[in-house]
Protein backbone atom coordinates (compact mmCIF):
# COMPACT_ATOMS: atom_id res chain seq x y z
CA UNK A 1 0.00 0.00 0.00
CA UNK A 2 1.44 3.73 -0.80
CA UNK A 3 0.30 6.03 1.69
CA UNK A 4 -0.33 9.99 1.03
CA UNK A 5 -1.44 12.66 3.78
CA UNK A 6 -3.43 15.50 3.45
CA UNK A 7 -5.28 18.13 4.47
CA UNK A 8 -9.23 17.98 3.74
CA UNK A 9 -11.76 20.88 3.98
CA UNK A 10 -9.82 24.11 3.06
CA UNK A 11 -11.40 27.49 2.30
CA UNK A 12 -9.96 30.17 0.10
CA UNK A 13 -10.67 33.13 -1.21
CA UNK A 14 -12.83 31.68 -3.31
CA UNK A 15 -15.82 31.98 -0.90
CA UNK A 16 -14.71 32.94 3.20
CA UNK A 17 -10.97 32.10 3.15
CA UNK A 18 -8.28 34.56 2.98
CA UNK A 19 -6.04 32.93 1.17
CA UNK A 20 -5.12 32.07 -2.40
CA UNK A 21 -5.21 28.77 -3.78
CA UNK A 22 -1.35 28.93 -5.11
CA UNK A 23 -0.48 30.17 -1.40
CA UNK A 24 -2.42 27.74 -0.02
CA UNK A 25 -0.56 25.18 -1.83
CA UNK A 26 2.67 26.52 -1.23
CA UNK A 27 2.13 26.16 2.59
CA UNK A 28 0.79 22.39 2.42
CA UNK A 29 4.30 21.44 0.83
CA UNK A 30 6.02 23.06 3.25
CA UNK A 31 4.23 21.69 5.60
CA UNK A 32 5.01 18.13 3.73
CA UNK A 33 1.24 17.56 2.73
CA UNK A 34 0.87 15.53 -0.53
CA UNK A 35 -2.67 16.59 -1.33
CA UNK A 36 -5.14 19.64 -0.12
CA UNK A 37 -8.72 19.04 -0.66
CA UNK A 38 -10.51 22.67 -0.98
CA UNK A 39 -14.31 23.17 0.05
CA UNK A 40 -15.20 26.81 -1.19
CA UNK A 41 -19.27 27.18 -0.21
CA UNK A 42 -21.16 26.52 -2.95
CA UNK A 43 -18.72 27.08 -5.38
CA UNK A 44 -16.49 25.32 -8.22
CA UNK A 45 -15.15 28.08 -9.74
CA UNK A 46 -11.70 26.85 -8.64
CA UNK A 47 -11.89 24.44 -11.30
CA UNK A 48 -13.04 26.39 -14.09
CA UNK A 49 -10.52 28.97 -13.15
CA UNK A 50 -8.05 25.84 -14.03
CA UNK A 51 -6.88 25.17 -10.29
CA UNK A 52 -7.98 21.36 -10.27
CA UNK A 53 -4.03 20.13 -10.51
CA UNK A 54 0.00 19.98 -9.26
CA UNK A 55 0.57 23.57 -7.76
CA UNK A 56 3.71 24.00 -6.04
CA UNK A 57 4.29 20.20 -5.75
CA UNK A 58 1.59 19.96 -3.89
CA UNK A 59 -2.06 17.71 -5.73
CA UNK A 60 -4.52 19.99 -5.55
CA UNK A 61 -8.48 18.44 -5.35
CA UNK A 62 -11.38 20.82 -6.10
CA UNK A 63 -14.89 20.13 -4.32
CA UNK A 64 -17.37 22.26 -2.66
CA UNK A 65 -19.38 22.39 0.86
CA UNK A 66 -23.16 22.78 0.28
CA UNK A 67 -25.77 23.74 3.01
CA UNK A 68 -29.88 23.99 3.48
CA UNK A 69 -31.78 27.05 3.18
CA UNK A 70 -31.64 26.95 7.04
CA UNK A 71 -27.43 27.18 6.93
CA UNK A 72 -27.30 23.66 8.31
CA UNK A 73 -26.71 20.04 6.90
CA UNK A 74 -22.96 21.57 5.69
CA UNK A 75 -21.97 18.28 3.41
CA UNK A 76 -18.14 18.02 1.89
CA UNK A 77 -18.54 16.98 -1.91
CA UNK A 78 -16.01 15.70 -4.41
CA UNK A 79 -15.94 14.21 -7.57
CA UNK A 80 -18.10 16.50 -9.37
CA UNK A 81 -17.92 18.89 -12.27
CA UNK A 82 -20.76 20.59 -11.70
CA UNK A 83 -22.77 22.60 -8.43
CA UNK A 84 -25.76 20.39 -7.73
CA UNK A 85 -29.07 22.40 -6.93
CA UNK A 86 -30.00 26.03 -7.54
CA UNK A 87 -29.28 28.44 -4.68
CA UNK A 88 -30.61 31.90 -2.94
CA UNK A 89 -29.32 34.50 -0.83
CA UNK A 90 -29.06 33.70 2.96
CA UNK A 91 -27.96 37.55 4.05
CA UNK A 92 -24.28 38.18 4.40
CA UNK A 93 -23.02 36.90 1.16
CA UNK A 94 -24.02 33.54 2.30
CA UNK A 95 -25.85 31.15 0.14
CA UNK A 96 -28.59 28.16 0.76
CA UNK A 97 -29.46 25.36 -1.89
CA UNK A 98 -32.91 24.89 -2.14
CA UNK A 99 -32.53 21.50 -2.29
CA UNK A 100 -33.04 19.22 0.71
CA UNK A 101 -30.00 17.58 2.60
CA UNK A 102 -31.34 14.39 1.62
CA UNK A 103 -31.95 15.08 -1.97
CA UNK A 104 -28.36 16.88 -2.28
CA UNK A 105 -26.80 14.05 -1.48
CA UNK A 106 -28.43 11.82 -3.78
CA UNK A 107 -28.03 13.91 -6.48
CA UNK A 108 -24.30 13.87 -5.45
CA UNK A 109 -24.40 9.95 -5.32
CA UNK A 110 -25.94 9.91 -8.63
CA UNK A 111 -23.36 12.46 -10.32
CA UNK A 112 -20.50 9.91 -8.99
CA UNK A 113 -19.48 12.20 -6.52
CA UNK A 114 -19.07 11.42 -2.74
CA UNK A 115 -19.41 13.18 0.32
CA UNK A 116 -19.02 13.57 3.81
CA UNK A 117 -21.14 15.45 6.92
CA UNK A 118 -19.30 18.74 8.17
CA UNK A 119 -18.78 18.79 12.04
CA UNK A 120 -22.44 17.18 12.41
CA UNK A 121 -22.60 17.59 15.91
CA UNK A 122 -21.64 21.19 16.91
CA UNK A 123 -23.95 22.40 19.28
CA UNK A 124 -22.73 25.47 20.53
CA UNK A 125 -25.07 28.52 21.84
CA UNK A 126 -22.80 30.95 23.46
CA UNK A 127 -21.16 32.31 20.43
CA UNK A 128 -24.06 34.03 18.67
CA UNK A 129 -21.28 35.33 16.45
CA UNK A 130 -20.19 31.82 15.59
CA UNK A 131 -23.73 29.73 15.44
CA UNK A 132 -23.20 25.81 15.18
CA UNK A 133 -24.02 24.15 11.84
CA UNK A 134 -25.38 20.66 12.84
CA UNK A 135 -26.12 17.81 10.16
CA UNK A 136 -29.98 17.17 11.31
CA UNK A 137 -31.25 15.61 8.16
CA UNK A 138 -32.13 11.92 8.60
CA UNK A 139 -30.30 11.17 5.54
CA UNK A 140 -28.45 7.99 5.65
CA UNK A 141 -26.73 7.94 1.95
CA UNK A 142 -23.59 10.12 2.88
CA UNK A 143 -20.39 8.34 1.85
CA UNK A 144 -19.21 9.20 5.45
CA UNK A 145 -18.51 11.58 8.03
CA UNK A 146 -16.02 14.40 9.19
CA UNK A 147 -15.91 12.44 12.88
CA UNK A 148 -12.83 15.44 13.81
CA UNK A 149 -12.67 19.14 12.78
CA UNK A 150 -10.01 21.25 13.98
CA UNK A 151 -11.66 24.30 13.66
CA UNK A 152 -15.29 23.15 15.45
CA UNK A 153 -13.45 21.58 18.48
CA UNK A 154 -11.39 24.48 19.32
CA UNK A 155 -14.42 26.92 18.91
CA UNK A 156 -17.10 24.42 20.20
CA UNK A 157 -14.93 24.62 23.50
CA UNK A 158 -13.73 28.09 24.02
CA UNK A 159 -15.10 30.28 27.10
CA UNK A 160 -14.43 33.08 28.50
CA UNK A 161 -11.92 31.41 31.08
CA UNK A 162 -9.75 30.16 28.21
CA UNK A 163 -10.21 32.10 25.10
CA UNK A 164 -6.96 34.10 25.39
CA UNK A 165 -5.03 30.34 25.81
CA UNK A 166 -6.84 29.48 22.65
CA UNK A 167 -6.67 32.12 20.29
CA UNK A 168 -2.35 32.40 21.51
CA UNK A 169 -2.41 28.27 20.91
CA UNK A 170 -4.44 27.07 18.43
CA UNK A 171 -3.02 23.43 18.33
CA UNK A 172 -2.53 22.66 21.60
CA UNK A 173 -6.01 23.17 22.80
CA UNK A 174 -7.28 20.24 20.30
CA UNK A 175 -7.56 16.90 22.05
CA UNK A 176 -9.24 14.51 20.06
CA UNK A 177 -12.77 13.39 17.75
CA UNK A 178 -16.09 14.66 18.70
CA UNK A 179 -17.28 11.83 20.88
CA UNK A 180 -20.76 12.16 19.35
CA UNK A 181 -19.82 12.02 15.71
CA UNK A 182 -17.41 9.28 16.74
CA UNK A 183 -20.86 7.20 17.98
CA UNK A 184 -22.77 8.64 15.07
CA UNK A 185 -20.09 7.29 12.57
CA UNK A 186 -20.26 3.72 14.67
CA UNK A 187 -23.59 3.23 15.00
CA UNK A 188 -24.35 4.60 10.74
CA UNK A 189 -21.09 1.67 10.47
CA UNK A 190 -22.73 -1.11 12.21
CA UNK A 191 -25.33 -0.89 8.88
CA UNK A 192 -22.96 -0.28 6.24
CA UNK A 193 -20.04 1.46 5.19
CA UNK A 194 -19.53 4.37 6.52
CA UNK A 195 -15.76 5.89 6.00
CA UNK A 196 -14.17 8.68 9.07
CA UNK A 197 -12.42 11.39 8.16
CA UNK A 198 -10.63 14.43 9.67
CA UNK A 199 -10.63 18.17 8.43
CA UNK A 200 -9.03 20.99 9.16
CA UNK A 201 -11.81 23.57 8.22
CA UNK A 202 -9.01 26.66 7.35
CA UNK A 203 -10.67 29.66 6.77
CA UNK A 204 -7.28 31.45 8.05
CA UNK A 205 -9.18 34.79 9.59
CA UNK A 206 -7.75 37.16 11.38
CA UNK A 207 -9.30 37.54 15.42
CA UNK A 208 -9.28 40.78 17.38
CA UNK A 209 -7.83 39.72 20.53
CA UNK A 210 -8.49 42.10 23.71
CA UNK A 211 -9.94 44.89 21.52
CA UNK A 212 -6.55 46.24 20.78
CA UNK A 213 -4.38 44.02 18.33
CA UNK A 214 -5.55 41.09 15.33
CA UNK A 215 -4.09 37.80 15.32
CA UNK A 216 -4.36 35.38 11.73
CA UNK A 217 -5.35 32.58 14.58
CA UNK A 218 -5.46 30.02 11.74
CA UNK A 219 -3.28 30.36 9.09
CA UNK A 220 -2.99 28.12 6.94
CA UNK A 221 0.73 26.68 7.85
CA UNK A 222 -0.48 26.30 11.25
CA UNK A 223 -3.54 24.12 11.03
CA UNK A 224 -1.93 21.91 8.37
CA UNK A 225 0.25 21.00 11.69
CA UNK A 226 -3.01 19.37 12.99
CA UNK A 227 -5.26 16.72 11.37
CA UNK A 228 -4.64 15.02 8.42
CA UNK A 229 -6.21 12.50 6.38
CA UNK A 230 -3.64 9.71 4.90
CA UNK A 231 -5.00 7.65 2.22
CA UNK A 232 -3.37 4.44 1.39
CA UNK A 233 -3.62 3.11 -2.53
CA UNK A 234 -2.47 0.14 -4.49
CA UNK A 235 -0.65 2.02 -6.69
CA UNK A 236 1.81 5.24 -6.36
CA UNK A 237 0.80 8.45 -7.93
CA UNK A 238 3.23 9.89 -9.91
CA UNK A 239 4.15 13.70 -8.24
CA UNK A 240 3.82 16.56 -10.82
CA UNK A 241 2.94 14.01 -13.52
CA UNK A 242 0.15 16.11 -15.27
CA UNK A 243 -1.20 13.74 -17.48
CA UNK A 244 -1.80 11.37 -14.19
CA UNK A 245 -3.46 14.24 -12.42
CA UNK A 246 -6.80 13.18 -12.75
CA UNK A 247 -6.12 9.05 -12.23
CA UNK A 248 -4.31 10.37 -9.05
CA UNK A 249 -7.54 12.23 -7.78
CA UNK A 250 -9.58 9.18 -8.95
CA UNK A 251 -7.17 6.80 -6.49
CA UNK A 252 -7.34 9.11 -3.83
CA UNK A 253 -11.28 9.52 -4.11
CA UNK A 254 -11.90 5.51 -4.24
CA UNK A 255 -9.73 5.35 -1.41
CA UNK A 256 -11.74 7.51 0.78
CA UNK A 257 -14.75 6.52 -0.57
CA UNK A 258 -14.02 2.76 0.32
CA UNK A 259 -12.55 3.75 3.89
CA UNK A 260 -8.66 3.02 2.96
CA UNK A 261 -8.02 6.15 5.06
CA UNK A 262 -7.08 7.08 8.59
CA UNK A 263 -7.01 9.92 10.94
CA UNK A 264 -4.42 11.27 12.83
CA UNK A 265 -2.83 15.03 14.43
CA UNK A 266 0.18 15.43 13.34
CA UNK A 267 0.86 18.29 16.27
CA UNK A 268 1.53 15.24 18.46
CA UNK A 269 4.23 13.66 15.76
CA UNK A 270 3.83 12.03 12.07
CA UNK A 271 1.31 8.86 11.93
CA UNK A 272 2.92 7.69 8.65
CA UNK A 273 3.57 4.29 8.20
CA UNK A 274 0.52 3.51 10.60
CA UNK A 275 -0.93 0.50 9.70
CA UNK A 276 -4.13 -1.34 11.05
CA UNK A 277 -4.91 -4.56 9.12
CA UNK A 278 -6.45 -8.32 9.42
CA UNK A 279 -4.90 -11.92 8.16
CA UNK A 280 -7.07 -14.16 7.35
CA UNK A 281 -6.32 -17.60 5.59
CA UNK A 282 -3.09 -16.29 4.49
CA UNK A 283 -4.82 -13.00 3.19
CA UNK A 284 -4.49 -9.32 4.34
CA UNK A 285 -7.37 -7.56 4.39
CA UNK A 286 -7.08 -3.86 5.06
CA UNK A 287 -9.24 -0.89 6.70
CA UNK A 288 -12.32 -0.92 4.28
CA UNK A 289 -12.36 -4.39 3.65
CA UNK A 290 -15.11 -6.95 4.49
CA UNK A 291 -14.05 -10.77 5.87
CA UNK A 292 -16.51 -13.70 5.88
CA UNK A 293 -15.00 -15.21 7.93
CA UNK A 294 -17.33 -18.10 8.42
CA UNK A 295 -16.77 -18.39 12.18
CA UNK A 296 -13.13 -18.73 11.90
CA UNK A 297 -10.37 -16.63 14.00
CA UNK A 298 -9.01 -13.82 12.13
CA UNK A 299 -5.78 -11.82 13.41
CA UNK A 300 -5.82 -8.07 13.77
CA UNK A 301 -2.79 -6.75 13.91
CA UNK A 302 -1.75 -2.54 14.29
CA UNK A 303 1.21 -0.87 13.56
CA UNK A 304 2.31 2.43 14.78
CA UNK A 305 5.04 4.51 14.38
CA UNK A 306 5.63 5.74 18.38
CA UNK A 307 4.78 3.99 21.61
CA UNK A 308 1.25 4.77 22.41
CA UNK A 309 -1.85 3.70 24.30
CA UNK A 310 -3.63 1.53 21.54
CA UNK A 311 -7.62 0.79 21.95
CA UNK A 312 -9.37 -1.78 20.15
CA UNK A 313 -12.99 -0.62 19.44
CA UNK A 314 -15.56 -3.39 18.70
CA UNK A 315 -19.21 -2.11 17.49
CA UNK A 316 -18.11 1.03 19.16
CA UNK A 317 -17.27 -0.43 22.34
CA UNK A 318 -13.68 -0.63 24.09
CA UNK A 319 -12.96 -4.32 24.02
CA UNK A 320 -8.90 -4.02 25.26
CA UNK A 321 -5.62 -1.73 25.41
CA UNK A 322 -2.56 -1.81 25.65
CA UNK A 323 0.56 0.54 25.62
CA UNK A 324 3.30 -0.18 22.74
CA UNK A 325 4.52 0.45 19.12
CA UNK A 326 2.22 -2.98 18.12
CA UNK A 327 -0.51 -5.10 18.88
CA UNK A 328 -2.20 -8.28 17.85
CA UNK A 329 -5.56 -9.86 18.45
CA UNK A 330 -7.32 -13.08 17.28
CA UNK A 331 -11.26 -12.69 17.14
CA UNK A 332 -13.82 -14.80 15.88
CA UNK A 333 -16.09 -12.48 16.88
CA UNK A 334 -18.36 -10.89 13.92
CA UNK A 335 -18.20 -6.71 14.00
CA UNK A 336 -16.52 -3.70 12.93
CA UNK A 337 -13.30 -2.96 14.51
CA UNK A 338 -11.51 0.35 14.74
CA UNK A 339 -8.41 1.45 16.91
CA UNK A 340 -7.60 4.08 18.09
CA UNK A 341 -4.15 5.65 19.51
CA UNK A 342 -3.46 8.07 22.56
CA UNK A 343 -0.72 9.87 23.57
CA UNK A 344 -2.00 10.45 27.33
CA UNK A 345 -5.10 12.13 26.77
CA UNK A 346 -4.43 13.40 23.25
CA UNK A 347 -5.50 11.65 20.86
CA UNK A 348 -3.53 10.90 17.54
CA UNK A 349 -4.59 8.06 15.25
CA UNK A 350 -8.29 6.99 14.76
CA UNK A 351 -8.28 4.13 11.95
CA UNK A 352 -11.29 3.05 9.69
CA UNK A 353 -13.41 0.04 10.17
CA UNK A 354 -12.53 -3.59 9.52
CA UNK A 355 -15.37 -5.36 9.09
CA UNK A 356 -16.10 -8.96 9.82
CA UNK A 357 -18.71 -11.26 9.22
CA UNK A 358 -19.91 -14.66 10.08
Amino acid sequence: MYEYSGAVHIHSVYSDGTGKIEDIARAAFDSGLDFIMMTDHNTLKPVNDGYNRWINGVMVIIGYEVNDMQNKNHYLAFGLNEVIGSYRELGNGELGCKLEAADYVREINEKGGIGFLAHPDEERQHLPEHPSYPWISDSDEYTGIEIWNHMSEWIEGMDDGNKVDRFLHPLRSIIGPNQKSMKRWDQAAEKRHVTAIGGVDAHALKQNVLGFFEVEIFAYKVLFKSIRTHVLIDKPISSNNKDEYHSGVDKILDALKNGKCFISNHYYGSANGFRFFAEFKGITCNMGDVINTGGRPVVLKVLIPKECRIKLIRNGILIDERVGMNAYWNTEKPGIYRVECWLGDKGWIFSNHIRLNN
